[in-house]
């Protein structure tokens, strides 16, 4: 009778390794599956054997981390996984701020952080940028969303009715410059399909800005780059992508899809 031999440390690292991933894959999987799914269906779903998934399972069950359904069978997320997320919900603005530092050293240009409150944007921390002329804003403060790109980038992730919902009609008019309803839900259709969008005084005479939208398990935001219109055009494109290397890195520690492979 063979006996098998003793698994050294590497491959019982490995196992565990392997374990770990298998699990992270299943709550990924159920995540995405709030109604629940069956042992089959999660097994099709991680494209691994139903006995592999089914112990997997029960030792989350044990921990709270996976909750069976009851009678009409099936698994989701259990309890466990609320409590962890409650437990690790730092303010998002000490989970971006280094990015935000570190975008405006890279431009030498003020930055800020939004996030909408009914038709407007909410300032909820920025960077000013250490130059003579520069633009300076308050924490705190709110601007129309329909007349500034933090604000725009917001309502591009929703559909037109939903922004007509919002807005008002007319917009108000806060400069020369600000779009019209049927203009801006042309822009918003654009900014869909680039992620980005540039707004050249249309909420301050003398101000321009650039944003992209950032979503996060903790809510969807808005990071700018604001700075002197004087400047702005030469700079748009260097703007564009340092926010949008600026969301990649922040949206892979942070985002929504930070744990998908």
């Amino acid at each position: 009778m063979s006996r098998e031999a003793p698994e050294t440390g590497e491959e019982s690292k490995a196992g565990g390794i392997q374990v770990i991933a298998r699990a992270a894959a299943i709550m990924r999987t159920l995540s995405e599956h709030p109604q629940g799914l069956s042992l089959a269906a999660i097994a099709q779903a991680v494209k691994l054997p139903r006995s592999t998934v089914q112990r997997i399972v029960c030792a989350l069950e044990t921990e709270y981390l996976v909750e069976a359904m009851g009678p009409s069978g099936g698994f989701r997320l259990g309890a466990a996984v609320g409590q962890l997320v409650y437990q690790t919900q730092t303010d998002i603005i000490s989970l971006v701020r280094p990015y935000l530092e570190c975008l405006s050293n890279r431009l030498q240009e003020s930055v800020a952080l939004a996030k909408p409150a009914g038709e407007k944007i909410h300032v909820i921390d920025r960077i000013v940028a250490e130059r003579d002329l520069r633009v300076v804003f308050p924490i705190g403060a709110f601007a129309p969303m329909h007349s500034t790109s933090a604000g725009k980038v917001l309502l591009a992730g929703l559909g037109d009715d939903e922004v007509r919902a919002l807005l008002p009609d007319p917009l108000p008019q806060m400069t020369r410059h600000t779009r019209d309803l049927p203009a801006l839900l042309a822009e918003l259709a654009e900014i869909r399909k680039t992620g980005f969008t540039f707004d050249h005084e249309e909420c301050s005479e003398g101000i321009s800005a650039g944003s992209v939208a950032l979503d996060t398990y903790l809510g969807r935001y808005a990071i700018s780059v604001v700075l002197p219109s004087a400047r702005a055009a030469r700079h748009v494109e260097a703007i564009q992508e340092a926010l949008l290397a600026c969301k990649r890195d922040i949206e892979r520690a942070i985002g929504r899809t930070a744990c998908q492979r």
